[in-house]
C-alpha cells in the first residue's frame, strides 16, 4: 500500500475539490481492501451514485469516502441534510472512510466508521444557503465526528503508518457485534457507550453511569425510565464483551 496520491490524475481538472476527489478515490480503489471480509480490493462505483463510492465484489459491503486536508476536526461537512437522515435510518447506509492527507498529497490518516455508528443525533443541520446562492435554500449538514464513540473509529492508517490488515479486519469483526435492529436501540447503545467512555476510570460502577441520567434524559425525552435503559445497555455491552461485570454494581472496561 502506497501513501501518495497519483497527481497526474488531476491535470485535466481546474477545481481543487475535483482534483482531490479524483486523486483520493483513485488511491482508495488502488490500495484499500474490504475490512468486512478481507477481499483484496473494493470496486469504484459509477460517479454520482446516490448511496456510496465503493463496493466489495465479494461480500457486497458498500463504502463512502470523504477526504480532508489536515486535521479531521470535530465536524465533517456532508451533503443534503434530508438525504443524510434518510440514509442513516435505512438499510442502505454505507460505511464511511475518512481520509486525511498532507500538503504533499500523501495519506496521513485513514479511519473507518461503520454504518451502524450513525444516528440522527450526530448529524447537524446547517443553515440554508442564502437567496443569492445558485442553490438558494439548500440545506446541508455536518457529521459530528467528535460525537462518535471511539469504538466506532477504526484506524487503517495512523500517523502515516499502515496498520496490520489482519488487525483491522479483526477490529471491524468485533465491532459488528454492536449492530442493532433499530435506530432507537442504536441511539441508546451509542449514548450509553459514550457515557462509559467519558468515565475516567477503567473500573466503574453503576452509580457512575447513573450520573449521566440527566444527559441521557435530554436526548431521549420520551423515555420515562432512563435508569432501566442504562442497565439494559450495560447488559448488552457485557454480553458482547465490551465491558466486564465484576459483581455488586462494579464493571471494568474491556481493553
Amino acid at each position: 500500500m502506497r501513501l501518495s496520491f497519483d497527481t497526474s490524475l488531476s491535470e485535466k481538472y481546474n477545481s481543487s475539490a475535483q482534483k482531490i476527489r479524483v486523486m483520493s478515490e483513485s488511491w482508495l480503489g488502488d490500495n484499500m481492501y474490504c475490512p468486512n471480509c478481507g477481499n483484496p480490493r473494493i470496486s469504484h462505483l459509477t460517479n454520482n451514485s446516490p448511496v456510496a463510492d465503493f463496493q466489495c465484489d465479494n461480500c457486497g459491503e458498500i463504502y463512502e469516502l470523504k477526504s480532508k486536508n489536515g486535521n479531521l476536526g470535530k465536524k465533517i461537512a456532508d451533503g443534503a441534510c434530508s438525504t443524510m437522515i434518510e440514509r442513516i435510518t435505512s438499510d442502505s447506509n454505507p460505511d464511511l472512510f475518512l481520509l486525511q492527507y498532507s500538503e504533499s498529497l500523501s495519506v496521513t490518516e485513514l479511519l473507518l466508521i461503520p454504518r451502524f455508528f450513525f444516528v440522527p443525533d450526530i448529524i447537524e443541520k446547517r443553515k440554508p444557503l442564502a437567496a443569492t446562492a445558485r442553490r438558494h435554500g439548500w440545506i446541508g449538514c455536518n457529521i459530528l465526528f467528535g460525537e462518535i464513540p471511539q469504538q466506532g473509529k477504526i484506524s487503517v492508517i495512523q500517523n502515516s503508518r499502515i496498520l496490520d490488515r489482519k488487525n483491522v479486519i479483526q477490529n471491524y469483526d468485533r465491532i459488528k457485534q454492536l449492530r442493532t435492529k433499530s435506530i432507537d436501540s442504536r441511539g441508546w447503545l451509542l449514548d450509553v457507550l459514550s457515557c462509559i467512555n467519558d468515565i475516567p476510570k477503567t473500573e466503574f460502577t453503576l452509580s457512575d453511569v447513573y450520573g449521566y441520567v440527566e444527559v441521557l434524559q435530554k436526548k431521549h425525552i420520551n423515555n420515562s425510565n432512563v435508569e432501566a435503559k442504562i442497565r439494559q445497555q450495560l447488559q448488552f455491552l457485557r454480553d458482547k464483551g465490551f465491558i466486564e461485570f465484576l459483581g455488586k454494581g462494579q464493571y471494568r472496561k474491556a481493553l
